[in-house]
């Protein structure tokens, strides 16, 4: 997309093709990513100084950070700046701010749990960030370790990428000396939403507006997508997608029986979502109606769900007995 110079025209141009990117999540990845891009130097701009202050990281999270993010998505993003100051904390901030703004304009709902740039939390320079991250690890609370989850699952959209690789090495490099925060980051997705009843049936959302409904997104996606970023912190694999992920860890002997059949899973589970073009609300997007499947399509998904409790079983034992597979 060329450079548009308003949030305004941006989302004019994002409504009017983004339909041109629903063939496949990597290209409706990319087109988020390009009018994330946009309404990052747009805000940039606004702030009056020619280019921010020092070297910086806009980075997202979330599902944008995994690069699953389907057609409607809210923000999760942060901002690493290379010099501490106050000057530079007061920009930052400002500018994080203004991203935020930004994003909702365009269509990008604000976070709930306000994983933006504009929180202190996630906008800080390199050394608050390690410090930051340190104590994450370290008191290993709830709170503490999912912040930690939601950070490893970044990437950078704009500006020095070296800061994020430098961040999750300085992860690796923890877990390495100090064994315990799988434990903590297994403990921390211990429990999922059952998506398969004892009898083998589907388990389907019984009251409200999505009733006859599978939750995509706790019953369907969060047992993979957790399961396989904490073998990926165990294996020090710094790639963000669960689908890079797969494909490394997939290569390694000790996995490569229980993720036969993940890979394609996980593919079928972004297809499926990617179906849901039609949906107007961000909440809609991870809620399939049982009755809108074929006989075929509702086998197929009972095995996905079902193969991803079994993963999320074998990664929890795998993590509570301590040994040590792929290495």
């Amino acid at each position: 997309m060329s450079t548009l110079e308003t949030y305004e025209a941006i989302k004019e141009w994002k409504e009017q093709n983004i339909h041109q990117c629903l063939s496949d999540t990597i290209s409706l990845n990319s087109f988020h990513d390009a009018v994330m891009v946009n309404v990052f130097e747009i805000a940039v701009a606004r702030l009056g100084m020619e280019k921010p202050p020092c070297l910086y990281c806009w980075f997202i999270a979330g599902s944008g950070g995994r690069h699953e993010q389907g057609v409607i998505s809210d923000q999760d993003h942060g901002i690493i700046y290379q010099v501490a100051s106050n000057e530079n904390k007061e920009y930052f901030l400002k500018l994080g701010t203004e991203i935020s703004y930004g994003l909702s304009i365009v269509g990008y709902p604000y976070c709930k749990g306000n994983i933006m740039s504009s929180n202190p939390l996630w906008c800080k320079s390199l050394d608050e960030w390690k410090r930051q991250l340190f104590n994450w690890m370290d008191e290993g609370s709830w709170e503490s370790i999912r912040n930690l989850q939601i950070f490893f699952d970044s990437r950078c959209l704009h500006g020095e990428v070296q800061f994020v690789q430098e961040l999750k090495q300085f992860i690796f490099d923890y877990q390495e000396k100090n064994p315990y925060l799988l434990k903590r980051l297994m403990e921390n997705v211990l429990h999922i939403k059952k998506a398969i009843s004892p009898l083998g049936q589907i388990l389907v959302n019984t009251t409200g507006e999505h009733s006859g409904s599978i939750d995509l997104k706790y019953s369907a996606f969060i047992p993979y997508v957790n399961a396989i970023r904490i073998l990926s912190i165990k294996e020090q694999i710094a790639e963000t997608s669960t689908e890079q992920r797969l494909n490394k860890l997939s290569a390694m002997p000790n996995y490569q029986k229980v993720l036969e059949t993940a890979p394609a899973n996980f593919k079928r589970l972004l297809e499926y979502r990617l179906s849901l073009v039609l949906v107007k609300e961000y909440e809609d997007t991870h809620y399939l109606h049982v009755n809108d499947l074929s006989r075929e399509q509702k086998k197929e998904i009972k095995r996905i769900l079902k193969d991803g409790e079994n993963l999320h079983s074998f990664v929890i034992n795998l993590i509570k007995k301590g040994v040590k597979y792929g290495i």
